[in-house]
């Protein structure tokens, strides 16, 4: 059995909520999961305060268990080059100053491959939609050579690993917003079941979730650590379960009276072969 804990949109700055942060620290300490993954939109502004104190946060999380995280649409600084006139590198210039490099990390542990695709690119042509000026810079796109790229990191690995493929925009269309976090959604969606994954996590509509793609793709959606949740829902983040014959997923949701997150919905997803 190998257990995972998700967050993702924790909006250091203007919107985070410090409490909700102290407790997610003392969940996973305490529950001392074999791995975390952080969604994105680690920022709220991609400023270097903002940067910083997430940077804590990170490095609270990789003292209880190995830690991937990837940038958000908040991350990136696209106003410095739009379209991409100036470079591609600028807009993501700060995040690489405090979480290196690599924007889209894998991290392989035994039994289990939690590789991860960037699909917050800012202002540029592969994320507009016909909605111009709601979705600029809030939506992101998936290029399909990401997927090829995933696709061979996934079959290198050995058999009965569990894949686990990570991003940032929502897959699936969230149930208040009705919004796609991905331009070309549909088709987004189909190359993402066809990657190999056995179970996707994202966030970025600021609501939980659990689904499948094509019957077979769990697809887990983080919420939020703040109070901007949709329909003035609950903060929440995911507790996953991975066995060889199940994938369980069960939301963390922040109890207002209590201070704390206690355990919310569950499901458990029989695996594909």
């Amino acid at each position: 059995m190998t257990t995972l804990v998700h967050l993702s949109d924790l909006h250091f700055g203007r919107d985070v909520d410090l409490e909700q942060v102290a407790e997610a620290e003392t969940f996973v300490a305490t529950s001392v999961p074999n791995a975390v993954v952080i969604s994105g939109d680690l920022t709220q502004r991609a400023r270097h305060g903002e940067f910083q104190r997430a940077l804590v946060f990170v490095d609270r999380m990789r003292s209880f268990a190995p830690t991937l995280v990837i940038p958000g649409n908040h991350d990136v600084q696209w106003w410095e080059t739009p379209f991409d006139v100036t470079g591609a590198d600028r807009k993501h210039r700060k995040y690489r100053q405090y979480f290196g490099d690599d924007l889209t990390p894998t991290l392989e542990l035994p039994g289990l491959c939690v590789a991860s695709v960037l699909t917050s690119h800012g202002v540029v042509w592969g994320s507009m939609t016909w909605r111009f000026w709601r979705d600029a810079a809030v939506k992101g796109h998936l290029p399909s050579g990401e997927v090829e790229r995933i696709q061979a990191i996934f079959d290198r690995q050995p058999a009965g690993t569990t894949k686990v493929l990570a991003l940032h925009q929502n897959v699936v269309r969230g149930e208040i917003s009705n919004r796609m976090g991905l331009a070309r959604g549909k088709v987004a969606a189909r190359r993402l079941a066809g990657s190999g994954a056995d179970l996707i996590l994202c966030g970025h509509d600021h609501q939980e979730s659990m689904s499948q793609l094509d019957d077979r793709v769990v697809v887990a959606t983080a919420g939020t650590l703040t109070r901007r949740t949709r329909g003035k829902r609950a903060s929440a983040f995911n507790l996953i379960t991975l066995e060889a014959d199940s994938i369980a997923v069960q939301h963390q949701m922040w109890e207002v009276s209590a201070r704390t997150f206690t355990p919310g919905v569950a499901r458990v997803f029989p695996r594909s072969g």
